[in-house]
């Protein structure tokens, strides 16, 4: 498994339209590791008329007849809110 651990920062305003609640506005991802998962364990053949290649199972299968190698997993790190009010120009 190829597993991705990112931030997630959610940035919110008050705006005229709902003056009373807060609303996210932009979403900001940041990817701070990643743990590969190797080589496809289950590689496939493809053919198209006389030429055939062999690929990853990750290129060909959905993801749950994907080898362990090539599944993904994303884990959250940590989530943070702010304000805009909060957030450097």
């Amino acid at each position: 498994m190829t597993i991705y651990v990112v931030d997630i920062e959610y940035i919110t305003h008050t705006c005229p339209a709902w003056p009373d609640e807060p609303h996210i506005f932009d979403t900001r991802r940041t990817v701070i590791d990643v743990i590969p998962g190797g080589p496809c364990r289950t590689p496939v053949t493809i053919r198209c008329g006389d030429a055939t290649a062999v690929i990853p199972c990750y290129r060909h299968e959905p993801a749950d007849r994907q080898c362990g190698a090539c599944r993904i997993i994303v884990t959250q790190h940590t989530i943070t809110t702010r304000h805009l009010d909060e957030v450097p120009a």
